[in-house]
Formats: C-alpha cells, structure tokens, sequence
C-alpha cells in the first residue's frame, strides 16, 4: 500500500491536472502503476520524471538508498506499466536502459535534475534509468473501427502478431550482431538485451491473459450456441496447451534480468512464431463469421 504521504500526493494529482504542492511543487510529475512482482496486485507510486524525444525517464533512486525501489522490481517482473501525466493516462513499456545508453541518459536527466547526481554519489549502486516506451509494436494502427466482436478479437490477433514480430526481429538483429564479433581478437558479442527481454515478456504476459480470456469466457459461449464446432473448440483448446508450453518455455528463459541461453531462446521464439500464426489463422477462420454481428463493446440490458 502506498504511504499516507504518497496517497496524499496521488489523491492531489489526481484532484488537479496532475498538479502538486509541497516538494514536488513546479516539478515534472507522474504517476506509475506496477503490477506486485509477487502479489499481483496494483501498486501506484508518484515519481519525478525527465523528457527524452518522444520517451518519459524515470530513475530508480530511492532517494540515494543502497537498495532499488519496489517498483523497479515490479517492471522487471511486468514490464507493461501505466502511466499518469497531467490528464493523460496510458499503457507504456518500461525499459530499464544498459551500458552506454544508461549513462548517456543519466547524464541527460542530471543536466535537467542534477539532485539525481547527488543520490548517485551516495547510493553506493547504479541507479537504474527506466525508459517509459509505447506499449504498443512498431507501426500500430489497429485493424480499424471496432464495432463488433468480430473486430475486437482480430485487433487483439493483429496486436500479438504485431508484438512478436518485432520481438523476432529485435532478436534477428542481436544475432546478426554476435555473428560480426566472431573470430580471434574479436570483441565479445553482446548479450540479449533488456528491451528484447522487457517485449518478449509483455508480450507473453498479454498472450497468456488473452487466451485465458478465450478458454474461460468467450469459447464457452460461442459453444452453447453452436454445438456443432465440437471439434473445432477441442483442435483450439488443444492448441492453446502446445502455445502455453512454448510461452512457459519462453517465460523460464525470461525469469532473470539477463537471458538465459540466448540461441534457445532464439529457436522458441521462432516455435512460437510459427504456432501461433498458424493457430491464429485458423482461429480467425473459423470464429470470425460467427461473431460479426455480435456488437462491441457489449451491449447493456435496460432496467
């Protein structure tokens, strides 16, 4: 639970536009919701933050402690976030930055908030510089209005396609990366980085809530109503147990802050690729018709 002077803070944000008094008074402030690396639950906690391009910094100082804030354990755990800014509030990507970029950034935030060199010199650690991204992949459009349930379950298939895809060629690119360090004298090849990790991670976390959501509520009910794609739900329940053993797979390479064994992780990732393509393909096949002229969002009975 946040402290009573950190709800009083959020209550006041939140009351006025995202504007403060006290010792956050005139300064750039946000609001970030983590999900409890543990306990599952909402966590919101204010923090100072500094502009970069398109991207929002926020540091992991603890007010110079030894230790890293809970939240910072919480992103890494759930890399998707929510964000408040004024009266905007949105779904970000949290990225804690790596070598060269971390300094360069961290050095940009002291040019603009140099309190954060004195919580470094004291800190007797890194404080981590966590890069807020769009949670969203490269390009996102959406597949267009939604209007139906039809719509809405392709625009959830377009966002896991879209997601994966750059997964893949993050990852592409890394191991076309440690290919160019191989020889003697060469340097050594870099590991996989965070920002792959982070968006692999978001990416298994929304595709596993995704077919729970399916198995638990929507294939129930289109099976009452049309008995008869028996075995059309058993193929696709059947399907989501192999895709639930690859992301579990995935998941246990993700457990800790650095990959572990970066060319099986490439090859379960590319497991993946294929099987849940194929599976989304039929899925759409097979539900798309059945749901066009269901309306979304649903609609709600009167009286």
């Amino acid at each position: 639970m946040p402290t009573s002077f950190h709800q009083s803070v959020i209550d006041e944000f939140r009351a006025n536009e995202g504007k403060v008094g006290g010792p956050f008074e005139g300064g750039d402030l946000l609001l970030l919701t983590t999900t409890g690396a543990r306990s599952g639950l909402s966590r919101t906690t204010p923090l100072g933050y500094v502009r970069h391009g398109g991207s929002l910094l926020i540091v992991g100082s603890n007010l110079g402690g030894p230790r890293h804030p809970g939240w910072y354990h919480n992103l890494l755990a759930r890399p998707v976030v929510r964000v408040e800014v004024g009266t905007r509030s949105f779904e970000a990507l949290a990225v804690p930055a790596e070598g060269d970029r971390r300094e360069e950034l961290f050095a940009h935030v002291v040019r603009a908030v140099p309190g954060y060199g004195d919580y470094q010199a004291g800190a007797g650690r890194v404080l981590p510089v966590v890069v807020l991204e769009r949670a969203e992949p490269e390009g996102w459009e959406g597949p267009g209005e939604v209007r139906t349930l039809a719509d809405k379950l392709l625009e959830v298939h377009t966002w896991l396609r879209g997601q994966l895809r750059q997964v893949r060629a993050e990852a592409d690119a890394h191991f076309a990366a440690r290919a160019a360090h191989q020889g003697p004298g060469a340097p050594a090849a870099p590991g996989l980085g965070l920002q792959i990790r982070q968006r692999c991670l978001a990416f298994c976390q929304a595709l596993e809530f995704h077919h729970a959501s399916e198995d638990g509520h929507l294939f129930p009910g289109i099976v009452r109503h049309h008995p008869h794609l028996t075995d059309v739900f058993a193929r696709l329940d059947d399907e989501h147990r192999t895709i639930a053993r690859v992301q579990g797979d995935l998941a246990a390479l993700l457990a800790g802050v650095v990959i572990a064994d970066p060319r099986r992780f490439h090859a379960e990732l590319d497991d993946m690729s294929a099987r849940l393509n194929a599976h989304l393909d039929y899925e759409e096949e097979a539900l798309l018709p059945l749901l066009a002229d269901v309306p979304w969002p649903p609609e709600v009975p009167k009286g």
